[in-house]
C-alpha cells in the first residue's frame, strides 16, 4: 500500500466523499473522473490504495480463527439478500424471473413494478409478524428480543401467487386494521384462500 499517495490526496478524498453523500455529484461522474483512457488519475489511484486497506481488513476479519463474529454477520447478510432474490423470483414467476421487455423503459417499468410488489409483501409480512409477536407476548409467552431480531419478512409460503384478488377500497380501506391471526389449534380448511 502506498500510504504517501493517500496522505497526499486525503483532503480531496474527503471532499469527494462529502460530495457523494450530499448528492452534489453522481457516482457515474466520479468514476469517469477517477480514470482516463483506462488509466487511473492520481486521485483515482489514491482511492484504489485506500480500498486496498479496507480489502485487507475485510480478508483478515474473514480468516480470523479466534473470533468468527464478522464471518457470521456476512453470512447473515448474504442469507437476507438471497431470501430477497428468492422472493422476487417467486413474485416474478410468470416470466420465470426474467426481464423480457425489449426496451430500456419497459425493463425499468417491469423492475419498478416488481420492486413495488416486493415491498408490499415485505410490509404485509412485517405488520403481521409484529401483530403475532404482540399477541404472543400478550398471552404471556416469553418472546426474546434476540429471537424477534431473527424473524424475516421475506417468507412467502402463505402467499397464493396464482390466485384472484379483489381490492375493495370502500370495504377494506386504509385504517381498517389487520385480519385476525390464525389459531394454530383450529382445523385448516384446504379450500379456503390464504
Amino acid at each position: 500500500m502506498n500510504l504517501k499517495r493517500i496522505a497526499t490526496h486525503w483532503p480531496d478524498m474527503l471532499r469527494v466523499a462529502g460530495s457523494l453523500i450530499t448528492n452534489q455529484v453522481r457516482a457515474y461522474d466520479l468514476l469517469r473522473m477517477f480514470g482516463r483512457e483506462g488509466h487511473p488519475t492520481p486521485l483515482g489511484a489514491a482511492f484504489a490504495e485506500y480500498g486496498r486497506i479496507d480489502k485487507t481488513m475485510h480478508l483478515l476479519a474473514l480468516v480470523d480463527p479466534v473470533d468468527d463474529t464478522y464471518r457470521r454477520l456476512m453470512n447473515r447478510q448474504l442469507t437476507v439478500q438471497e431470501s430477497r432474490h428468492r422472493l422476487a423470483r417467486a413474485i416474478c414467476h410468470g416470466g420465470r424471473g426474467q426481464i423480457r421487455q425489449a426496451y430500456r423503459e419497459g425493463q425499468e417499468d417491469q423492475l419498478a413494478a416488481l420492486g413495488l410488489v416486493l415491498n408490499a409483501v415485505v410490509l404485509w409480512n412485517t405488520r403481521y409478524l409484529d401483530a403475532a409477536v404482540a399477541q404472543l407476548r400478550a398471552e404471556g409467552h416469553d418472546i426474546k428480543d434476540e429471537d424477534v431480531a431473527r424473524l424475516s419478512p421475506l417468507k412467502d409460503r402463505h402467499i397464493n401467487f396464482l390466485g384472484r384478488y379483489l381490492f375493495n377500497i370502500k370495504a377494506s380501506g386504509p385504517g381498517q386494521g389487520l385480519r385476525p391471526l390464525r389459531d394454530p389449534d383450529a382445523v385448516e380448511d384446504d379450500e379456503g384462500e390464504e
